[in-house]
């Protein structure tokens, strides 16, 4: 096998384990919370301890990608993931809220196994093989997102949420231990930059295409997120008399990523054949027509058939948005700028829930299914006007002078 498919396939299960370790263990917070006695302004602790990770990592998101640059990818996603390996352990211990916060600011200021898997991807991975590679990625993470929510539910029913918490360490613990023995990083030139995060998002600042793609991330993830809060109580309102509504629910939840993992590797073939911005096109068309689609239809399955049909095509934006990223910085300021990804990633978190708890709050919740899917149309707009097919870095020289003259 390639060096390069070697290297996927065994970052594919770290980031599968990685992503449904999350997944295991963040969905219950809330009813962790009611566990250790948090009895009063229970959403609200929910909503803090949610919002505190999003935001220590859009700070700290830069400064480990300056690192990656100058040590390596494979030591920060190690770095990443005995973090949360010792953080998830440690939340099985836990007595009040305030310990919970505290170990959920340091997952946000000390993680990112994910954001390094796709730096190194992206790097080590012939060009001609990028889009398919990061598609790939891509489908690891959804697997892992569906397949966490039911093992955290079973051990929590069997043994309680505290072993949940346990199990999700674990599983990061032999994803870390799998990239320590059977990666190997090739393709990494050390930046001889001098580290400034300032210096950095200067020199960020400079390339104007980059630019744009963080701007699509964080207005993606913004919209994709603004759904969040009140998708369960619409799927509530569609089943009426249903029983089993949160196992319904939970169906209905994980539609997008099926249709990912069926259809992440397609898009990611024909992105290496036509190129990241014209799947992200179509990606972001399909998905924004998805969303507004969403709104006519009231009976439980034919929303869950528009809502598979809004995963098929919006499967395909990420990929392409981390494919840009590679295509438009160059290889020495390829970690840092993921890094920054990451914080244009977690800014979209932060504010999505906001927004859509906002909007939900004062209007009705198919204004929030209108406002996110004329925003996604927003941004595919921007992605059909912009020159990215015709832009490398070597064109750039602006911005290479700037990235090595700090």
């Amino acid at each position: 096998m390639e060096r390069w498919k070697k290297n996927m396939w065994v970052l594919w299960i770290g980031v599968f384990f990685t992503s449904a370790s999350y997944s295991m263990v963040i969905p219950f917070l809330p009813l962790f919370l009611l566990q250790i006695g948090v009895h009063h302004h229970t959403e609200i602790w929910a909503g803090v301890l949610f919002s505190a990770a999003f935001l220590a990592g859009a700070i700290s998101s830069p400064y480990w990608g300056l690192l990656a640059d100058k040590y390596g990818r494979k030591p920060m996603i190690i770095r990443a993931g005995f973090s949360l390996f010792f953080i998830y352990t440690l939340t099985a211990f836990v007595n009040n809220p305030y310990e919970l916060l505290l170990l959920r600011i340091m997952q946000g200021l000390l993680t990112g196994f994910i954001p390094g898997a796709i730096a190194l991807i992206g790097t080590n991975t012939p060009k001609k093989n990028v889009g398919y590679a990061l598609a790939m990625i891509s489908t690891a993470t959804a697997s892992g997102g569906i397949i966490g929510p039911l093992l955290g539910g079973g051990i929590s029913t069997l043994v309680g949420n505290r072993w949940s918490f346990a199990s999700g360490g674990l599983l990061v613990l032999f994803s870390t231990i799998l990239v320590i023995f059977m990666v190997t990083e090739d393709n990494f030139t050390p930046s001889t930059t001098r580290g400034s995060v300032i210096n950095d998002i200067k020199t960020a600042g400079a390339n104007r295409p980059f630019m744009i793609v963080l701007l699509l991330t964080m207005v993606t993830v913004c919209s994709l997120m603004t759904i969040e809060p009140v998708l369960p109580l619409y799927i509530k309102k569609l089943g009426g008399s249903v029983q089993n509504i949160s196992f319904l629910a939970g169906v209905i939840f994980s539609l997008p990523g099926i249709a990912s993992i069926l259809f992440g590797a397609f898009w990611g073939k024909v992105a290496d054949k036509i190129g990241f911005q014209t799947v992200l096109i179509i990606g972001l068309c399909g998905g924004g027509l998805g969303t507004l689609a969403q709104i006519l239809f009231h009976g439980i399955w034919g929303f869950s058939i528009v809502r598979f049909m809004f995963g098929i095509f919006f499967c395909a934006v990420f990929p392409a948005l981390n494919g840009l990223v590679v295509k438009l910085t160059p290889d020495d300021f390829r970690g840092r700028a993921f890094g920054l990804n990451q914080t244009a990633n977690q800014i979209g978190g932060m504010l999505g829930p906001v927004l859509g708890g906002f909007i939900g709050g004062i209007f009705t919740i198919h204004i929030v299914f209108l406002v996110t899917g004329i925003f996604l149309l927003i941004a595919m707009g921007i992605a059909w006007t912009s020159n990215w097919e015709n832009t490398s870095p070597k064109r750039q020289g602006k911005f290479r002078s700037t990235s090595t003259s700090v």
